[in-house]
């Protein structure tokens, strides 16, 4: 048994109008499994179904929300939280991840990948100055600049003191969750994020994980291109944020970051170590391929065949 290896259709669904060519296309690259992203339109649902019905090919994953709620044409989220603060908002979380986990439950598939809210400032963003101190320093290794590892750990100070209840509604949140999905046969997969103020904060990943009930249906999912940006940034060291949450990880999203920081490259392309990382896959995880619509086919075909070779 080895692990499962997905396109994701983020790479394809913003220029299909059809579901089952769309699936159609990605089984020609000689996939055999596909993530189901944000960005599924209810237009493309039926060709969807159609094609899994007919055995085209196989769906190992979704990531929440799918399909997009009625109305929203482009990939959204975030587009409600569970760290909302908004009765309603919440409410309309509850109903579109149940949604999402439905079809999850028709389509076959083992796991929803979800955000987890973040942290809303009325006035001063503290993750505003992290930002501009970068783009005002490009090339210099922050991890070694005393004066952004001050505004660093500044910054996480100021979002630790506002942070409390938007991390309690998102914990409420996804227990509220996990019953549902463990009727319907699927584990959300809780996804680290890139940017600073998304919860959880990365040091609190493992003992959130950890804290979950004895077989909840959830589990971490790690997302390479996300975490190796954090680390450029002085958040967490990648190897590490692995071998914390390695027990309770249960798939992964792969993309490559360039020297830019421009994420959802081909893999190989770009500078993380993905021998690394392939250290930490199981036989029964999933990993995702996950590239941007800009990748060309090539890329496509060179990240699987490289994610390929370290399956072994």
């Amino acid at each position: 048994m080895k692990p499962l290896l997905s396109l994701s259709t983020c790479w394809c669904s913003p220029r299909h109008q059809d579901g089952y060519r769309m699936l159609e296309e990605m089984a020609g690259l000689g996939f055999e499994h596909v993530e189901l992203s944000h960005g599924i339109r209810i237009t493309l649902v039926p060709g969807i179904i159609k094609a899994v019905e007919e055995g085209v090919i196989k769906v190992a994953s979704l990531h929440n929300f799918c399909p997009l709620p009625t109305g929203v044409m482009q990939a959204a989220p975030n587009l409600f939280e569970p760290s909302a603060a908004d009765p309603r908002e919440h409410d309309q979380w509850v109903r579109h991840t149940k949604r999402t986990i439905d079809f999850a439950h028709q389509m076959k598939a083992k796991v929803v990948v979800c955000h987890l809210g973040s942290v809303k400032f009325f006035w001063f963003n503290p993750t505003r100055p992290l930002e501009k101190y970068a783009e005002a320093h490009p090339g210099k290794l922050l991890t070694e600049d005393p004066a952004y590892r001050a505004l660093l750990e500044k910054s996480f100070t100021k979002l630790r003191q506002r942070m409390g209840p938007y991390w309690e509604r998102t914990q409420a949140s996804i227990k509220e969750m996990l019953g549902y999905a463990a009727e319907k046969g699927v584990k959300l997969g809780l996804e680290n994020r890139e940017a600073f103020d998304e919860l959880p904060l990365d040091a609190d990943y493992p003992a959130f994980v950890e804290g979950l009930p004895a077989g909840a249906a959830a589990g971490y999912w790690h997302d390479t291109g996300h975490a190796d940006i954090k680390e450029s940034m002085g958040a967490l060291v990648h190897r590490d944020h692995l071998q914390k949450l390695a027990s309770r990880t249960i798939g992964f999203h792969l993309h490559d970051v360039d020297t830019t920081g421009r994420d959802h490259q081909p893999v190989g392309s770009g500078k993380i170590d993905f021998k690394m990382v392939s250290e930490f896959w199981r036989p029964e995880h999933l990993l995702t391929l996950e590239l941007s619509p800009r990748v060309k086919v090539e890329g496509v075909r060179a990240s699987k065949e490289r994610i390929e070779e370290l399956i072994g």
